[in-house]
């Protein structure tokens, strides 16, 4: 292994790691400035099963009409984000447990699934540039964003094999995007999963205490 790609792989991904949690620090500091309006609606729920409810909702297809209607939207969903996760461990395994990869049924596993996810980015790439509706909301950060967990994709596909001593060049690739991605990330929409759990617990809480989300059905 070269000296750079060493570098790449540990102290470059350490700065850019510590970039991005300095960076969310800051945030939610930012975040928890604003206090949440006292609900003055007369209860008609529970409050604490609301916020459950729509704290899992993300994993209950079942419990929204367009999902419910178009199992193949959730099901897209599903693989890119698991694709961004087996990425993104990928950054760990290859430096700090490159022996995980030594395993061919780990490592295919891994490929598979970072291939999935790059064709489900090509679809929703397309679909955001064909689709009138889609493109009508869609601003220049969200075609970026995509291009570049498509190409992220791509890159890892190559690199889970760890094979620095035939090549390094796909080695080089993923670590450098990863390094990009720490620092872009908190500025970009693809932070949106920062606000995930504080918006679905707040909504969830609104719509408990009216009667809306977590409501228990009668046999």
């Amino acid at each position: 292994m070269s000296d750079f790609l060493y570098l790449l792989e540990n102290e470059v991904q350490i700065a850019a790691l510590s970039f991005l949690v300095l960076a969310y620090f800051v945030r939610l500091l930012w975040l928890f400035r604003f206090r949440p309006f006292k609900e003055r609606t007369f209860p008609a729920g529970d409050p604490r099963r609301g916020a459950a409810f729509s704290l899992m909702n993300v994993a209950m297809p079942w419990a929204m009409e367009s999902t419910r209607k178009r199992p193949g939207f959730y099901a897209q969903f599903v693989i890119f984000h698991l694709g961004v996760a087996t990425a993104i461990g990928a950054t760990f395994i290859i430096p700090y447990s490159p022996e995980w990869f030594t395993y061919d049924i780990i490592m295919r596993l891994f490929q598979i699934i970072l291939a999935a996810a790059f064709g489900v980015g090509i679809w929703r790439l397309s679909r955001r540039i064909f689709d009138p509706r889609i493109r009508l909301i869609s601003s220049l950060d969200d075609y970026f964003s995509l291009i570049l967990m498509i190409l992220y994709f791509a890159v890892a596909f190559f690199a889970v094999p760890n094979d620095y001593h035939r090549r390094e060049w796909p080695l080089m690739l993923f670590f450098g995007l990863t390094a990009f991605f720490l620092v872009y990330v908190p500025f970009s929409k693809i932070s949106h999963y920062l606000y995930y759990p504080f918006t679905r617990y707040f909504l969830g809480k609104t719509m408990g205490h009216r009667g809306v989300f977590g409501r228990r059905t009668r046999k």
